[in-house]
């Protein structure tokens, strides 16, 4: 069941602009994120919820999609329908990069929720941080380590398995196909003497 949500998880770039995301999904989302384990438990994360039309589209320009590729991407008409902000309360915890591993376990826990709701999304961490914190009025102690797009996945994405020297760059084709590359877990592991 978990390797199943793990391969419905993808960094999805293009969304059914339709179907809109509640507040009641993105409070689902939060819930399940608080309940993740903490660095010394002091919990200092802290979300901005994104999820009125006029509120996403302000947030939007501020990302930057797959710089990987020469495309310009999400393509319009397949923007997310919310934005899930990860914030970092400075009053609670003073450092913020003390903190990655907890922002990594809180995203990915809601992006597998997002996979069980029939959504998904994309983890941004290439965004215009102070732009971001002016145009949410945030207060100067709340940090925003990452941007989590969501909405309902419109587009394929297709994993295969590589060799140890190929390389590991994500790629589109023609059809606007995103082929994700995979290193083979037998190149993963380090075998002892």
């Amino acid at each position: 069941m978990l390797k199943d949500l793990l391969l419905k998880n993808r960094s999805y770039r293009g969304f059914d602009e339709s179907r809109l995301i509640t507040r009641a999904e993105m409070l689902d989302l939060v819930e399940h994120a608080r309940l993740t384990p903490s660095s010394v438990n002091l919990q200092p994360l802290v979300y901005v919820l994104i999820y009125k039309a006029e509120e996403v589209a302000k947030v939007q320009p501020l990302t930057n999609w797959a710089k990987a590729l020469s495309i310009e991407l999400p393509h319009k008409g397949k923007y997310p329908t919310a934005f899930l902000v990860i914030c970092q309360d400075l009053r609670i915890a003073k450092q913020p990069e003390a903190y990655t591993r907890d922002v990594g376990i809180v995203a990915q826990t809601m992006l597998l929720r997002a996979v069980e709701m029939e959504l998904g999304g994309c983890m941004i961490g290439n965004f215009h941080k102070q732009r971001l914190s002016e145009v949410l009025a945030l207060e100067k102690y709340y940090y925003p380590h990452l941007i989590i797009a969501l909405g309902k996945p419109d587009e394929k994405i297709v994993l295969y398995d590589i060799e140890k020297e190929e390389s590991t760059r994500y790629s589109r084709d023609e059809r606007d196909v995103h082929y994700v590359p995979k290193r083979k877990t037998k190149d993963l592991i380090i075998e002892k003497l």
